[in-house]
């Protein structure tokens, strides 16, 4: 299996999980059934991914350094 090293703090995975819980409750109740409601759930799902990782390839690719475990 893969080891990603860390690149996001814990304030921002869990801010990133609180938003991909809110975008897919969005996705449910305010956006037609369909294509665009498919795309905000594959949003709000990479956001809860990407929290729960701890991972996240965008910000790696732009050169953020691993997460500071001490904190």
């Amino acid at each position: 299996m893969f080891h990603l090293k860390r690149n996001l703090p814990s304030w921002e995975r869990a801010v990133r999980l609180c938003l991909g819980v809110i975008a897919a409750l969005g996705a449910f109740y305010f956006l037609p059934a369909g294509t665009l409601r498919m795309l905000g759930f594959g949003t709000a799902g990479m956001l809860a991914a990407t929290a729960i990782v701890g991972f996240c390839p965008a910000c790696a690719m732009l050169g953020r350094k691993a997460a500071d475990p001490a904190r």
